[in-house]
């Protein structure tokens, strides 16, 4: 086996900085790798090899010589085989289907910009419909830690050959949970994005409009790292998506610290008569509680009637879009299972479509509302984990049961991160998915990293210890910071007028001396007037800084009556920030209340009657 069987991207990264050469260790990887191994369709050959060194050098011919420029520099990885590479045949699982790509898809094309090299495609369930990993003529895939159990799917080889150590990441497609379901069979980190956060052009669609490229990785910093480099709007996909400037910054938690997260969990899990699976979670249940998270037992009907409608209702129809002209000439080269599943988009009229589509926004919005006082959802990747035999004897209810806590998550339009979570009694892994809103991709990686460094599982099925997780980058957003000293304080009346907008608590401090603070007549709610004045007669004012979208600051000024505007306070600090402001008619028969030090202190004097 090659010597880098087991490493994640910084050991790559590291042996590169100690001095060796894509060309020896990617030969040294492709020399050992199997090339009858179930999870594999395809590998680079010696010629092959060639070229993707070629264009590699390119690359770092165009970045100066600057590897520190591209951050996959000589890093391998796979994709699964409906992602298109130049190079390879593209076969969606279906050699009849084959065909050689002119181009690369826009996930490839940058993850080549930043270095990294493509050595293979994987197997998965053909057409990527599937939740086993067993629908497929290349074979199925077992499970990496006992063969006669289902690797999952539709995903199936990208996630073997990194449970296995083979690459340290690779690339699979989600539509019900198919970059999930096998992560949480072969304990790894699955990483479902926001729709539209990554390109799907050069895709084979699966429903085109709930696929997503998704990553498999051993780290939750790994797949944190390769979402930055995918990352970003594709003018030429339809269904991409630029990235909101106005969502909740993604950086709370790295401002305050300890905040107490609240997790929605299903209040009644269903197991499918899987003892082991439940006793595995009601363990990782009692994990989380110690951490600093507050769990929400939630009725989940609303999530698994939206599942239902994913394979039971006309989202079928899209699945049959994809493959139509195909399926009407080489039906009889399809998986039998998957051919049932795409034909049955024949009793689905127009008019189903319509009223599901409504259903769905309904359940949606009810989603959303159960959701509105959690900050995300906790679930069981898998609630069971059946044998291949299992499965064969009973391909469609056992794929269904495996896809219920993931089949809603792309019609809700949630973002998504399955994480291990320990281990069964008969040693496979077991999983645990968190679930939030679209944008909130790098919250999910934050929390993750905190359970994970409080409960380490091993890297996939090598058996190397995990190392310290620390969350990348949240998503860039630009920011104002504002200082409010009145009725926009926290708990105050216009306080919603902040939160609304997603702005975020930096600090509670005070301006600099130089200021005095006014009660204003006739306002509503009460509001204060800062007004500054010579340093020898002012003093410190408490106010309070936030920090919000860029996009949301113009609608807070709109909403900011006269005398009052938005102006530069200084604070106690030296620093300048945008801040409450009077205009000097404001004042007249205002009442000063400066020795209150505060408007806070101001107004429960007043409530008492001691003002």
């Amino acid at each position: 086996m090659p010597s880098t069987l087991g490493w994640t991207i910084k050991d790559w990264q590291s042996a590169y900085k100690e001095g060796a050469k894509p060309e020896s260790l990617l030969g040294e990887l492709l020399t050992g790798l199997d090339t009858e191994d179930a999870a594999w369709i395809s590998l680079l050959d010696g010629d092959g090899l060639a070229s993707a060194l070629a264009e590699l050098a390119l690359t770092l011919e165009a970045a100066g010589g600057d590897r520190s420029a591209l951050p996959l520099y000589g890093i391998p990885f796979a994709a699964k085989d409906n992602i298109d590479v130049r190079g390879f045949e593209t076969t969606a699982g279906c050699p009849a289907f084959a065909y050689s790509p002119a181009q690369d898809a826009t996930t490839i094309v940058r993850l080549k910009a930043a270095g990294a090299v493509v050595i293979g495609k994987t197997n998965l369930d053909q057409f990527a419909t599937g939740l086993v990993g067993t629908r497929s003529p290349y074979g199925a895939v077992p499970n990496s830690f006992k063969p006669d159990v289902v690797s999952g799917g539709s995903s199936s080889g990208s996630a073997s050959v990194v449970a296995r150590g083979l690459v340290p990441f690779s690339l699979g497609t989600d539509t019900a949970g198919s970059g999930r379901v096998p992560a949480g069979l072969n304990n790894l980190v699955g990483l479902k994005p926001t729709r539209g956060m990554f390109s799907i052009r050069g895709v084979v669609p699966a429903c085109r409009s709930l696929d997503c490229v998704s990553i498999f990785a051993l780290t939750v910093n790994d797949a944190g790292l390769v979402s930055e480099a995918m990352a970003g709007y594709d003018a030429a996909d339809a269904f991409s998506r630029k990235a909101p400037y106005a969502l909740p910054l993604d950086g709370p938690a790295l401002r305050r610290p300890g905040p107490v997260k609240r997790l929605a969990i299903p209040e009644h899990p269903e197991w499918f008569g899987d003892q082991q699976a439940e006793a595995a979670w009601n363990t990782a249940i009692s994990q989380w509680r110690q951490q600093d998270v507050e769990l929400i037992p939630m009725d989940f009907s609303p999530m698994l009637e939206l599942a239902a409608l994913l394979y039971e209702g006309p989202w079928v129809a899209e699945r049959h879009a994809a493959v139509e002209t195909f399926r009407a000439s080489h039906g009889d080269e399809m998986n039998p299972v998957v051919r049932g599943i795409i034909d049955s988009a024949g009793k689905f009229s127009a008019t189903d479509t319509f009223k599901a589509q409504y259903l769905k926004e309904e359940l949606q919005r009810q989603i959303d509302e159960l959701l509105v006082d959690v900050d995300a959802m906790l679930v069981p990747t898998a609630p069971t984990a059946p044998t291949i035999e299992a499965v064969n004897a009973d391909p469609l209810a056992l794929n269904s049961q495996l896809g219920t806590y993931t089949n809603f998550v792309n019609l809700a339009d949630m973002s998504a991160l399955a994480i291990p979570a320990g281990f069964r009694d008969d040693g496979l892994p077991f999983g645990v998915t968190l679930i939030s809103g679209a944008w909130k991709d790098t919250e999910l990686q934050h929390l993750a990293c905190q359970w994970l460094n409080a409960h380490p599982t091993p890297l996939g099925a090598t058996g190397n210890p995990r190392p310290e997780e620390t969350p990348g980058a949240a998503i860039s957003t630009p920011t104002i910071q504002v200082a409010v000293v009145g009725a926009h304080l926290s708990g105050m009346p216009l306080n919603t007028q902040l939160t609304e907008r997603y702005s975020v608590l930096l600090e509670q401090t005070t301006t600099a001396a130089n200021y005095r603070l006014y009660a204003l007549p006739n306002t509503t709610p009460p509001k204060p007037g800062l007004r500054r004045v010579a340093d020898s007669e002012g003093e410190e004012i408490i106010v309070e800084v936030w920090e919000m979208p860029a996009s949301a600051f113009g609608s807070f000024v709109d909403l900011i009556p006269a005398p009052l505007g938005i102006g530069n306070v200084e604070l106690a600090d030296g620093r300048w920030v945008n801040g409450f402001i009077c205009e000097g008619y404001g004042f007249d028969g205002a009442r000063d209340v400066t020795e209150f030090g505060g408007w806070r202190a101001y107004i429960t004097a007043l409530k008492s009657g001691t003002a």
